[in-house]
């Protein structure tokens, strides 16, 4: 017997002598007195791989308080998990969650509980942020003695379905946080001891190169090279060689290096010895050992004409585990460091959620990270205002001052307002609301604030608009891409430039390779023109507007006029003549000139090289609202009647689930969601001119509540059918279907035979025409085969 049940045993006897003749079960008071009052939970497993099918038990013993008839139990983990949907209408299917009773043993004299049956479900919205995703547990038609188990078995195999998947993205200490219901009064208790599982990687399954796309001779081009697996996680502890070529515009190899991997920490090797050589440097990477692993390719363009030492590349829109984000601010840190390529990174709070002394700790980790020359860190505030009062506004504070957040100097509250799990009363305490106060928080010295509004999920709305505090918009992040925002800004005469960010998170700055479910593109990337890395001169180009947008590629767009560049406000005599020079990754689609009225001009690389007979292309994409849930989800079918199908390739499809496959001599099938990105199938078939063409299929919205194996159709656009022969794609070259929703979309294109541009200069003339408010934007914007996009700010130029 233990002591404390020895000093149970004897605090009991003494109650009973006290209390006198009276009956209960024999030992259930010592028994409970030495469980946790509202119980407690383990877990079969404590590691995972990122991404693969387990079966995961959960176990609750109900605590001393016991479990009324009415009570709840829930496991909940946090929102930005994009663990698969659970669902609960067929055992024999994946993701299956069950729940069931288990009674505890009795004691003499004690009668057994009463409840008859456990009802379970899942809701993306069943608790609190962070923890928002949650399993819910009903106790139905009875009462859970003290010592019951609720057994949760997430992704039950038992009826044979393959188990679940769990979320693609690693995490040091990934959690599920249980709540209970004990009296069934809808209050909710935490069950102390969340269970923790550390999601690793898998296996390396490609390389990714991440570094600068430009640099003047006699630079140093630093480049990171990584391997990572098949969702796009930093490998670890893997050892081996790397073997690095770099080939000049002619083809001569001009630098061959072995370089071995670590054997602790991640798979990441820094590359600063690449020769400065005139022109474009193909570097190529392999691996010896993991021929499972293809070779990676990256190019830089090297001369004396660029406007910069060298490209930049920012993510200034982070977040870590002490608001919404995965893992610690250090670790986000170093990930963007050291296996992005990142040269400038923001640490971004939400403000509302962020405690005091975790702001001070991201504080300092950002101090302690920037390294003028190296690596550019700036702390952000988020100011999360709901749409209705501006929407998100991330505030990058460039100075070496301590930021005036979460209190300025005197002591006056800079947030939106105080909400976290941390706060001691349950009153909202307001800050700064709507947006024009937090316009006054900063105005006092706006060359060392950026104000910079974004989607993300309170979506900013641009009829609130600072010129001297919000330089710059987001305009492509994990959200998805947003160049119809920009559109309306522009339109609306503001002179903001260009900005893309992560929005991460899940731990993995700097372009992070994308999920599933909310955060379902790779993250944006900002380019800047800077002359030297550091605070100062990075902060003074954000805020000049030098800058260009990317959907999380080491691609850059540059566009002159003269000794003005993009972003910069002029006046102009006469016509404007505009100089681009285009920087890529694996060939350009298309480049495009807008301004205040939208597009003005365009360049189809595909109709300039000459159209194949055999190659046509089906995109599709867009959103289907502009608001946090937005993704459209796609299920279709392509037919070609009267013609063969020789072969087809997806392009743009972010990871494994969305794929698409053949179906006998006719069909194409095909599944993928879009966030305002596009989709591709290209097809190379005999008998183009000939043939009849059919798309078909369904488009689905967001299941909040609900069984996710069945149809949540899009209301708007819930099914696209679409009939085209081949004569009149030959005739048209392009044609397109609008399916309404945000920009929702179907393309059947014609395509070239030769390779596309990987870099594209040229020269567009802009007429001298001023917009209603006094001046001209203009801004270009291009795309890749892939579906990767860029922009560039605008030129604000003033006709005289």
């Amino acid at each position: 017997m233990s002591d404390k049940t020895s000093s149970l045993s004897v605090q009991y006897q003494a109650l009973r002598e006290r209390l006198g003749p009276h009956y209960a079960p024999q030992g259930l008071y010592e028994r409970n007195k030495q469980l946790p009052f509202v119980g407690r939970v383990n877990c079969n497993v404590s590691q995972l791989e990122t991404g693969s099918w387990n079966e995961i038990v959960i176990d609750y013993e109900v605590g001393a308080a016991g479990l009324a008839d009415g009570g709840w139990f829930k496991t909940t983990f946090k929102f930005y998990s994009d663990w698969a949907l659970f669902q609960t209408s067929d055992p024999s299917a994946a993701n299956y969650v069950s729940a069931e009773y288990q009674a505890g043993p009795l004691v003499a004299g004690q009668s057994p509980a009463t409840v008859q049956s456990l009802a379970v479900r899942f809701d993306q919205k069943g608790h609190e942020r962070p923890f928002q995703k949650a399993i819910i547990v009903d106790v139905v038609d009875g009462y859970l003695n003290a010592g019951d188990h609720i057994i949760i078995r997430l992704g039950d195999r038992r009826g044979g379905g393959p188990g679940t998947r769990v979320q693609t993205f690693t995490e040091d200490r990934f959690r599920f946080r249980c709540y209970v219901d004990p009296l069934g009064t809808s209050r909710f208790a935490a069950v102390p001891g969340d269970i923790v599982i550390d999601m690793v990687a898998g296996d390396p399954a490609r390389i990714l190169i991440a570094g600068s796309r430009f640099s003047k001779t006699g630079e140093v081009a630093p480049f990171r090279v990584s391997l990572q697996d098949r969702w796009g996680n930093a490998c670890t502890a893997q050892g081996g060689d790397l073997l690095l070529k770099a080939f000049d515009a002619k083809g001569h190899q001009v630098y061959s290096r072995t370089h071995a991997f670590p054997s602790e920490g991640w798979a990441s090797i820094g590359i600063d010895d690449l020769p400065s050589v005139r022109g474009t440097l193909t570097i190529v990477a392999e691996t010896s050992g993991l021929p499972a692993v293809k070779p990676a390719t990256a190019y830089l363009d090297i001369d004396d004409d660029y406007p910069a030492p060298r490209s930049f590349y920012a993510d200034l829109h982070v977040h870590a585990s002490d608001t919404v984000g995965t893992n610690s601010p250090a670790s986000n840190a170093a990930y963007a460091r050291d296996i992005g390529g990142m040269d400038v990174l923001g640490y971004t709070a939400n403000d509302f959620q962020i405690t005091d002394e975790n702001w001070q700790l991201g504080v300092s980790t950002v101090e302690e990270f920037n390294e003028p020359g190296r690596f550019v860190c700036y702390p952000v505030q988020e100011w999360c205002g709901s749409s209705t009062a501006g929407g998100d506004h991330n505030v990058v504070f460039l100075g070496d001052d301590k930021p005036g957040f979460p209190y300025n100097a005197r002591g006056e509250h800079n947030r939106t307002f105080l909400w976290n799990e941390d706060m001691k009363g349950s009153a909202v305490e307001t800050g700064r609301w709507p947006v024009e106060e937090l316009w006054d928080a900063y105005l006092h010295d706006p060359q060392h604030h950026l104000i910079m509004p974004h989607v993300g999920g309170r979506r900013y709305i641009p009829d609130w608009h600072h010129p001297e505090l919000e330089r710059l918009v987001e305009i492509a992040s994990a959200w998805g891409h947003f160049g119809w925002l920009y559109q309306d800004v522009i339109s609306r005469g503001y002179r903001i430039g260009v900005a893309a960010s992560g929005d991460e998170h899940r731990g993995r700055p700097g372009g992070g390779p994308p999920g599933t479910q909310v955060f379902g593109v790779h993250g944006g990337l900002t380019g800047i023109i800077a002359d030297t890395l550091d605070r100062k001169s990075i902060g003074r180009a954000l805020r000049n507007r030098h800058t260009w947008a990317t959907t999380g590629e080491h691609t850059a767009l540059l566009v002159t006029a003269g000794q003005h560049r993009q972003g910069d406000e002029f006046t102009q005599q006469g016509p404007l003549e505009i100089d681009y020079k285009l920087l890529g990754t694996t060939g350009w689609d298309e480049i495009a000139a807008y301004d205040h009225t939208g597009l003005i001009w365009k360049r189809n690389l595909h109709q300039e090289l000459g159209y194949s007979d055999r190659l046509i292309r089906l995109r599709w994409g867009g959103a289907r609202v502009p608001d946090r849930y937005r993704w459209a989800s796609w299920r279709g079918r392509i037919t070609i009647t009267n013609g063969i199908i020789n072969r087809f390739q997806s392009h743009g499809f972010e990871h494994g689930e969305e794929t698409c496959w053949r179906e006998g001599a006719t069909d194409i099938g095909f599944r993928s969601d879009t966030y305002g990105d596009a989709d591709s199938i290209e097809i190379d078939l005999n008998n183009l001119r000939n043939c009849k063409i059919r798309i078909e299929g369904t488009i689905d919205s967001y299941v909040k509540v609900g069984d996710p194996l069945k149809r949540n159709p899009f209301v708007h656009a819930p099914e696209f059918v679409w009939e085209i022969s081949g004569e009149e794609l030959m005739a048209g070259g392009a044609l397109r279907q609008e399916l309404g929703g945000t920009e929702l979309f179907l393309a059947l294109e014609r395509l070239t035979e030769k390779a596309l541009p990987i870099s594209l200069t040229g020269s567009l003339t802009i007429d001298p025409k001023n917009a209603e408010f006094g001046h001209r934007p203009v801004y270009l914007h291009a795309r890749q085969r892939d579906d990767a996009k860029i922009w560039s700010s605008a030129m604000f130029v003033t006709f005289g």
